[in-house]
């Protein structure tokens, strides 16, 4: 197995790609009484247009495809629900879908094995009829309906739509009445049978475990075999430019809520390197010790600090600021003024490094919980990177690196506005 360790938070990592094609990741965590496991497949919901490169034909599926996969592995041919079983055994499970995996977990603290069981059959058995793909139809539109009544989801998926053209980041994670009523039996078969080949997973195991003990209990238990096909995802090119600036609309919401988004060009840039510059500098413009929160708090324009966040994959990237404001208008102005600002009189050098401490800190901080670890490791590998590297890249981010990805990144032509405000 490979090793990788990393002496500033004193950890290690066993990383090991078994002959079937399934890359296994084993954290140990000496002395902790949760063992977390996620086991993921780098498949999202901007995975609809692909060919796999052994035939060549082109595949078209119907948005939210990934999504319906991850609710109906649960449910097994002898009539069982998987989350049902792991929840008898006492362990806390479940599974998510985002715009480039699908995760399915547990964090157990007795019945470990019996879990693992559990979890590794559901994943690797799927159990698709007629009737219940109809029947989760059901379901699943009712959680459409759900989320199109949720103003932090359409603020959100407004300031999507804003950015991008084409970009499949602009579509719902799980679809739309329309496209999963096109969903059946066969298209889920054939989404399982080119995404969740093992060569395109990864499992994570993350707790007190013996790494060289665990990787065997897991070769134990898988039973699928691989076809190791390689799987060419499709995207129509995306203009750099924005759609439009701006859209509000009008909900059900005690106070107006926004979502502030500059659009970025995924690339070659040194990703995690970017990703920390970024951080600092949201917090440098926005963070509670800010010049332009305290300013806004001061005048009861905001109540607290915005949500500051850079997502990003091999295929897009933005910086997103959202939160809750009296006048969400006041905010992009003092957000436009304060980019101006830096701009042009540059970074404060004793603001800069504060807070790149601060942020070092929370990335430290990450490796106290084996649930933050696990999913952390799995996020990152399926955007190729390794998560030690932050703490690695952290002494390479200076005040000239940050002024760069400030001009570059924060393009106020590249900035949207999505507001929901009260009817």
């Amino acid at each position: 197995m490979q090793v990788i360790k990393n002496l500033k938070v004193k950890e290690e990592t066993y990383i090991e790609k078994l002959e079937n094609g399934l890359t296994v990741m084993l954290i140990p965590k000496k002395d902790t009484l949760k063992k977390y496991v996620i086991w993921g497949t780098n498949f999202g919901s901007m995975d609809n247009h692909f060919k796999v490169k052994q035939d060549q034909q082109e595949i078209y599926i119907p948005d939210g495809v990934a999504h319906f996969l991850e609710h109906k592995l649960f449910e097994q041919e002898n009539g069982t629900n998987s989350l049902d079983v792991l929840s008898g055994l006492g362990v806390d499970a479940n599974a998510y879908t985002t715009h480039d995996h699908t995760a399915y977990l547990f964090e157990a603290t007795s019945n470990f094995y019996e879990a693992l069981d559990e979890l590794m059959n559901y994943v690797q058995n799927p159990y698709f009829t007629d009737e219940n793909v109809e029947k989760e139809k059901g379901i699943i539109g009712q959680e459409i309906n759900m989320y199109e009544d949720d103003p932090e989801w359409q603020v959100y998926m407004n300031a999507m739509k804003l950015m991008y053209h084409v970009n499949p980041i602009n579509i719902d994670i799980a679809g739309s009445i329309e496209s999963i009523s096109k969903i059946d039996k066969d298209v889920l078969y054939k989404s399982y049978n080119n995404f969740y080949d093992l060569s395109n997973m990864l499992l994570v195991v993350c707790g007190d475990i013996n790494p060289e003990e665990m990787l065997e209990e897991v070769k134990k238990r898988i039973t699928k075999t691989t076809n190791q096909k390689e799987v060419e995802r499709i995207y129509d090119a995306e203009p750099e430019e924005i759609v439009e600036p701006q859209k509000t609309v009008t909900m059900e919401v005690s106070m107006p809520i926004f979502a502030i988004g500059f659009k970025d060009k995924p690339g070659k840039d040194n990703m995690v390197k970017k990703n920390i510059a970024i951080q600092i500098l949201l917090y440098m413009l926005l963070g509670k010790s800010s010049e332009g929160y305290q300013n806004l708090y001061n005048n009861g324009d905001i109540i607290s600090q915005p949500l500051l966040d850079y997502e990003f994959s091999k295929h897009h990237a933005h910086v997103l600021i959202s939160g809750g404001a009296k006048n969400p208008q006041k905010v992009v102005e003092m957000l436009k003024t304060q980019i101006g600002k830096y701009k042009t009189s540059g970074l404060n050098k004793e603001h800069f490094e504060r807070i790149k401490k601060k942020i070092y800190g929370e990335y430290v901080s990450q490796y106290n919980d084996v649930s933050n670890i696990a999913r952390m490791f799995l996020s990152d590998y399926f955007k190729g990177i390794n998560s030690f590297d932050y703490l690695e890249e952290y002494n390479n981010v200076t005040l000239e690196y940050l002024e760069q990805v400030l001009k570059e990144v924060f393009d106020i032509n590249k900035m949207v506005v999505s507001i929901v405000k009260g009817v």
